[in-house]
């Protein structure tokens, strides 16, 4: 099936499409979501191109920072520790908050609870060098024009400074809210139409505000302030009840206008870095995947930028599908493991849509409002109330249905401490290599059956505490053993050595070398 320019200039074009490149995964759009998937595929030996419309990155940021989750998938990776120093960590005083509603969340057991403030061009500096050592560099002027796919692959063809057609396995947009691939695939994008306008600017303050505002609600909108590094900061405006044409870019005049429209002071601003605008449309793919095409990101779901939630969803998005495909191509997994994506992935997202569309309620204008925001800061002081929204919000409290009836089942493992004869160490740690691991605590000292043992790192520890807290499901006590899977979400669990559930568990999960499952790989 040939979906893309019409036959007639495919006919013109045909000429400048003399060979074929081959892969085994085109990842389209280079910015956080496709970086991630890309360094997944990488680390598991898939051979990716990774492509991008733009001609270079363009310096500017939407996001401002990764949530608690992100942190840990970062960590579980090793890559932490080199995005510290582009960014700064939340002050443990700056409260939490719904809507602009200041919230404290109390302990999240995690080890990065505030989140970590760093610009989205850092952001994507760190992961391009990721993507570049691991072998996958970004290919830049390279836009998705059309596709033709059929049984034993996909064909991309790519215009722009150099076209080319590559033949690979699978395509995976990652190209934005208005994805190409996604249109090109025939996806559907339902939701609900901006029902407001916001703009954002970093810029330099002459007088500045001491300390953060989030989320300040004030005439016909609100307005937030956020120190991104010294001397720059992040200015954002909403007017509710106007809409833009999104194509349209605000000028730095007009969004200092609409600032000192809402906030009554311009704070000095200053030497802009960027302007932009954005509005509240909230719409989801109608599905993840159409044979070969896969969505991810903002191809698969936008909503109003509350809390941040975007960058983060789409990393978690590269996170989950990563591995799945990987095994998939290498012949380990069957290819109904890449249904799994889907029906894990877009009931997250569908949350994000929904907790999104309730803060930009909240934060509308007039005494209705005003009395709503007033009873929801009252449920506040229940410790419950923001405990749960906390966790919704960095996404720690997810539990995807993994077959498996153990309590801890599907949620993600928490990164306890352990000890082993080589020296102290902790769980996230222990999943560097993007492979399933096989953890016994204690004494339990289990490992996977033969078949499956090459694909499973089993590993012996024994635990620094008695109980675990997860977000999400509470204390429990620290189990015998887990089937942790690479993305860092428990598969199957025992609280003592009775190995019932983990054959199914590895079946489902892990999957192992068989005549059944073929290398799908591009078609040669």
């Amino acid at each position: 099936m040939t979906i893309g320019a019409e036959p007639n200039s495919l006919h013109v074009v045909n000429n400048v499409y003399q060979s074929v490149d081959r892969v085994e995964v085109v990842v389209a759009g280079a910015g956080p979501t496709g970086l991630v998937l890309a360094c997944e595929l990488r680390l598991a030996g898939i051979e990716v191109a990774l492509i991008d419309t733009l001609p270079e990155r363009t310096g500017q940021s939407r996001a401002g920072g990764i949530n608690a989750r992100t942190m840990e998938i970062f960590d579980q990776r090793g890559w932490l520790e080199r995005l510290l120093p582009d960014g700064y960590v939340v002050p443990g005083n700056v409260p939490g908050h719904f809507a602009g509603i200041p919230m404290a969340s109390g302990d999240l057991a995690t080890r990065y609870p505030t989140g970590l403030v760093i610009t989205q061009a850092d952001l994507e500096t760190q992961l391009d060098r990721y993507a570049t050592e691991l072998g996958a560099p970004v290919q830049w002027e390279s836009p998705v024009v059309g596709i033709d796919q059929d049984a034993a692959g996909i064909e991309v063809r790519i215009g722009g400074a150099h076209p080319r057609r590559v033949r690979a396995a699978y395509l995976i947009g990652c190209d934005g809210g208005r994805s190409t691939v996604r249109k090109l695939a025939g996806i559907g994008f339902t939701g609900t139409d901006a029902t407001m306008v916001g703009m954002i600017a970093d810029v330099e303050l002459s007088d500045p505000p001491s300390g953060w505002i989030l989320t300040r609600r004030r005439g016909p909108g609100d307005f937030s302030v956020l120190p991104l590094q010294p001397r720059w900061f992040r200015l954002m405006v909403n007017r509710h009840d106007r809409v833009i044409d999104p194509a349209t870019e605000p000028s730095f005049d007009e969004f200092r206008a609409a600032f000192r429209e809402v906030a009554d002071t311009d704070y000095g601003m200053h030497s802009p870095q960027w302007v932009s605008q954005f509005g509240d449309a909230a719409r989801l793919a109608d599905r993840y995947r159409r044979d070969r095409v896969l969505l991810a990101g903002d191809a698969a779901h936008i909503h109003y930028p509350a809390g941040g939630q975007g960058l983060n969803t789409g990393v978690q998005d590269a996170a989950n599908l990563g591995w799945k495909l990987a095994a998939v191509l290498r012949g380990r997994a069957p290819e109904s493991l890449l249904d799994t994506y889907e029906s894990e992935r877009r009931p997250v997202a569908t949350r994000v849509l929904d907790n999104t569309r309730a803060q930009t309620a909240l934060m509308r204008p007039g005494p209705h409002t005003d009395a709503l925001r007033q009873t929801m800061a009252d449920l506040f002081d229940v410790d419950e109330v923001p405990n749960r929204l906390a966790a919704m919000l960095f996404a720690l409290d997810i539990r995807y249905d993994v077959g498996h009836n153990h309590p801890l089942s599907g949620y993600r493992v928490p990164d306890a401490a352990l000890s082993r004869p080589t020296g102290d160490t902790r769980i996230h740690a222990l999943l560097r290599s993007g492979r399933a691991v096989l953890l016994s605590l204690n004494d339990t000292r289990l490992s996977p059956p033969p078949e499956w043992s090459a694909h499973v790192d089993s590993v012996n520890a024994y635990s620094q505490s008695e109980q675990w807290t997860v977000p999400g499901l509470g204390e429990i006590a620290t189990p015998a053993a887990v089937l942790v899977r690479p993305d860092g979400h428990i598969a199957w669990a025992s609280d003592d050595a009775d190995t019932r559930g983990l054959p199914e568990a590895l079946t489902t999960w892990v999957t192992a070398e068989s005549s059944d499952h073929h290398h799908n790989g591009p078609m040669r």
